[in-house]
């Protein structure tokens, strides 16, 4: 890419790069750093004539909840109960209407491969819409914050 001076990098985040849910430190931080790599690279390769892309997905129509979230409870730990009893419930209460097929990703990849702007990020599905555009309409996010506090049990 430096010796043509043209290229695009294209790199998977989530939504969970924007905002978390309790009990998902590990994959939230990981989406983050995405987030602030492909943010850095964007920069960086400006003078190489490369353009970095980053795609965020929300809700996708797949077993990833089942066969990726692995999630642990140590009873003993009564602090933790009322939210990890608030967590089970929205999760079994989750709307998946929203979530999007593989395809609809799919397709979000491919109009960031071929977009020639300076766009940086590219949200994939109308739920990660949804959920974002409350999260960064919120009054210095704590609109969204106590939403998602209650949500979980946290008051």
């Amino acid at each position: 890419m430096r010796a043509r001076k043209s290229g695009v990098i294209v790199n998977i985040s989530s939504v969970g790069g924007r905002m978390c849910y309790p009990f998902g430190a590990l994959y939230h931080g990981s989406k983050w750093a995405v987030e602030g790599l492909t943010e850095a690279l964007h920069y960086e390769l400006i003078p190489l004539g490369v353009r970095v892309k980053r795609v965020e997905p929300g809700g996708v129509d797949t077993d990833f909840g089942g066969r990726s979230f692995v999630f642990t409870n140590d009873e003993s730990m009564a602090e933790y109960q009322p939210m990890v009893e608030a967590m089970v419930a929205a999760r079994a209460n989750m709307d998946t209407s929203t979530f999007q097929k593989p395809a609809g990703v799919a397709e979000v990849i491919w109009e960031a491969v071929h977009d020639d702007t300076a766009r940086l990020r590219f949200i994939s599905g109308e739920g990660a819409k949804e959920l974002l555009g409350a999260r960064y309409s919120s009054e210095q996010d704590e609109t969204f914050l106590t939403e998602m506090r209650k949500r979980f049990g946290l008051g």
